[in-house]
């Protein structure tokens, strides 16, 4: 039987993460006489891993994962490795399993003290940045040998855990980890990575959610079966749990020191809804001359699932326009099947022609009263500017600020040939959401994705509160609306920690109502550092559409490009380029009036996969502007906000860590939070200096796994890795990093 260590430490781990194979050093053998023989390669390790696949089941408050990883020998000559796998918090080790190719080992536990020594004699021995994210966390440790040329090995780690409470939902944190061996990303990818959550169908849960990735929900019998989209890092996943007649209310907070702390409230709704809510529903469809062809007919099918949306309770109005409005009835009618079936051919009779009355249409569409006690919808599509009527977009708004009323309205803009300010603009004020649909993209999908969501109102005119404590920045703004199938989802700043008592106010078609519950808001906690770049990000599309919507002023321009540089998030000012291998790295441009130097920019620079760079036309920049501010005002998961942002981490020139962006400047990972003024602390990797700051500052060992040179920004100072820092710091000026930190 295979030896097996497992290194337990007094710290807990914050999640599970899948592991990775440390190839051992080449040593030379003879060959056998009865067998093939393998020599030795003493170049770059070539044990790799093909795939990590991660099964968590949820039973009873339970977790059992389930982790099965390949590796495979690349090289030419027989391989040896350690597999080395990060413990979750509150594993049950008594059930710890590890099963290597069909055979299961039993685990061995050191006490804390040997087990530091052992992690950083590893460390040290390996020189590998990855491992420095884990020093002080549980670890499994075996050595898997030999490893014949092609050859695969399977481990499988089975574990148990009890499902953390937090709030009314059960958190799991799952972390993937960085690859150990970065010479090999270009020749070897991370290798194929999937999740997936079961838990049961009983009523007392709620649909799993996630801050950090978008999800997949599939029901099976009386099992639901979620998988997480996308290979980002870090994992979180919250599970309401809910009563029957309240709903699951979950809160996630990271408090960096010394500033105010950030705060994600999540709320479910109960599982028995109130009755639905009788709605007034008003669809307005440009259908001017560039509307003809494919958009005219998505948008005859978007207003047909708009119709297929309504209950016989609910009443309508259909409203197009040209350089004339026009209308199906006069006055809202009621949605019967013989009026939907009437809509419907009064749809399918429309043509594309003539110019773009704005101001006509939205006077007709808002001047029919809402009946006490209805919801007014408005969704209004429009691909132009106003050609005809009144064409000022500020004359326009103010006139909808002053026929709206209590009415919802929910923009969509189509190309890039139309006043995306005044989209934008039309959302905000109408308390509704803003969409922007490309000439190649599907207007009919964005429509009836937005429609199918407004079918059931559950509580409109949302406001939080907390007892004692100010909520500072908060987003979206507020009140705001829960519809059926929604949670609702609140980024928000606070002034200090301590117990509150967080309460929520809104109306149902029921009445009233209002729901609290007490949570504790850390005055400095360094664990979900993501929500600070999800409030960011959120934070910029507010920021972006407020100065579109009245003008920009230096106040906002300064926060946008403080937010941007600090938070790694394209913006107007602070763009990011992620250049291909051997393309010349990006320079700054000169400084700002201040004296400081300019943020990296690039005049209409767009960042994606490709990291392609393309100059666009005013119209162009306007649309692309508005319809980046309305993806970040929506990005409530990591990865949703990273696509809002335009950013992408696959090129080798920019990385995020944490809440941190880095990027590689003369070899170097910089810290784009890094200023001049910061006096910098350089350390040698590995050192005794490197492993007491490690000690002192746990937030430095993600950035850290990033490689052996690393600057990292703290408040008033900077921590540096690099061949020539120092061995060891005296105590002196350790307490003087920590305190400036």
């Amino acid at each position: 039987m295979r030896k097996l260590l497992l290194i337990l430490f007094l710290t807990p781990a914050l999640a599970a993460a899948q592991g990775w194979v440390i190839p051992r050093p080449c040593m030379a053998r003879p060959c056998p006489s009865d067998g093939p023989c393998f020599r030795c390669d003493p170049r770059a390790p070539t044990v790799v891993r093909q795939s990590s696949d991660v099964r968590a089941e949820l039973a009873n408050g339970v977790l059992r994962y389930e982790v099965s990883e390949t590796f495979v020998n690349r090289g030419s000559g027989i391989g040896e490795a350690d597999y080395l796998f990060p413990l979750p918090k509150g594993a049950a080790f008594q059930d710890l399993k590890l099963s290597i190719n069909g055979e299961l080992v039993s685990g061995e536990t050191l006490n804390a003290a040997e087990a530091r020594q052992i992690y950083e004699q590893i460390v040290r021995q390996r020189r590998d940045p990855a491992l420095v994210e884990w020093m002080g966390y549980g670890l499994l440790h075996t050595r898997i040998f030999p490893i014949a040329p092609g050859e695969e090995k399977k481990v499988v780690v089975r574990f148990q855990s009890v499902a953390e409470r937090e709030g009314d939902a059960l958190r799991m944190d799952y972390f993937r980890g960085t690859r150990p061996n970065p010479q090999l990303r270009q020749s070897n990818p991370e290798g194929r990575t999937s999740f997936t959550l079961t838990y049961p169908t009983d009523a007392i849960y709620g649909n799993a959610y996630s801050p950090t990735h978008s999800l997949t929900t599939i029901q099976s019998g009386s099992r639901r079966e979620v998988t997480v989209n996308g290979d980002g890092r870090e994992i979180t996943l919250l599970v309401p749990v809910r009563r029957n007649t309240e709903p699951s209310i979950s809160v996630l907070t990271y408090a960096p020191a010394r500033e105010n702390g950030f705060a994600l409230i999540t709320l479910s709704p109960p599982a028995a809804a109130p009755r639905y809510t009788d709605r007034d529903v008003t669809l307005v469809l440009d259908v001017s001359g560039s509307m003809s062809g494919v958009k005219i007919e998505q948008a005859r099918a978007a207003g047909k699932q708009l119709l297929a949306t309504l209950r016989p309770v609910d009443r309508f109005r259909l409203v197009d326009f040209s350089t004339d409005v026009r209308t199906f009835r006069d006055d809202f009618v009621s949605a019967t099947a013989e009026n939907i079936r009437s809509a419907s051919r009064y749809l399918e009779s429309l043509d594309a022609s003539g110019s773009t009355n704005i101001s006509g249409a939205l006077d007709e569409a808002l001047k029919s009263p809402v009946a006490s006690g209805r919801l007014g919808l408005v969704l209004f599509v429009t691909d132009g500017e106003a050609t005809v009527g009144e064409r000022n977009p500020e004359t326009i708004a103010a006139r909808v600020v002053e026929l709206r009323g209590s009415r919802r309205i929910f923009a969509f803009g189509v190309g890039a040939d139309l006043n995306a300010a005044l989209i934008e603009r039309l959302a905000l004020e109408g308390h509704g959401t803003a969409h922007f649909v490309r000439p190649n993209e599907s207007v009919e999908r964005a429509v009836s994705v937005v429609a199918s969501r407004l079918t059931s109102p559950v509580v409109t005119d949302m406001r939080v509160y907390a007892a004692g404590v100010r909520l500072l920045q908060t987003h979206p703004s507020q009140p705001s609306d829960i519809f059926a199938g929604q949670d609702f989802v609140m980024l928000t700043r606070y002034d200090h920690g301590g117990s509150t008592r967080l309460h929520f106010e809104g109306r149902t078609a029921n009445g009233p109502v209002e729901w609290s519950t007490r949570v504790v808001l850390p005055e400095s906690s360094r664990e979900n550092s993501f929500i600070a770049r999800l409030w960011a990000t959120q934070r910029i599309g507010y920021l972006s559409a407020e100065k579109r919507r009245h003008g920009g002023s230096s106040e906002v321009d300064n926060e946008i490009r403080e937010l941007g540089e600090r938070y790694g998030i394209p913006t107007e000012f602070s763009s990011y380029l992620v250049l291909e291998p051997g393309m010349n790295p990006r320079r700054r441009l000169g400084n700002t009036p201040d004296g400081r130097p300019a943020p990296m920019q690039l005049d209409a620079v767009v960042t994606g996969a490709s990291g392609g760079v393309s100059t666009m036309k005013d119209n162009e920049k306007s649309f692309e502007a508005a319809r980046a501010s309305a993806a970040q005002r929506s990005a409530t998961t990591l990865s949703a906000a990273d696509a809002a942002s335009g950013i992408t981490t696959s090129g080798e020139e920019l990385r995020r860590s944490g809440d941190r962006l880095f990027a590689l400047r003369d070899s170097v990972w910089t810290d784009t939070r890094l200023t001049d003024s910061m006096r910098r602390v350089k350390v040698r990797a590995y050192s005794a200096a490197y492993f007491r700051l490690l000690e002192l500052l746990p937030e430095l060992r993600e950035p850290l796994a990033l490689g052996e040179k690393v600057i990292v920004a703290g408040r008033a100072i900077a921590v540096e890795i690099s061949a020539e820092g120092a061995e060891s710091l005296s105590d002196a000026e350790l307490r003087d990093v920590q305190s400036k930190w």
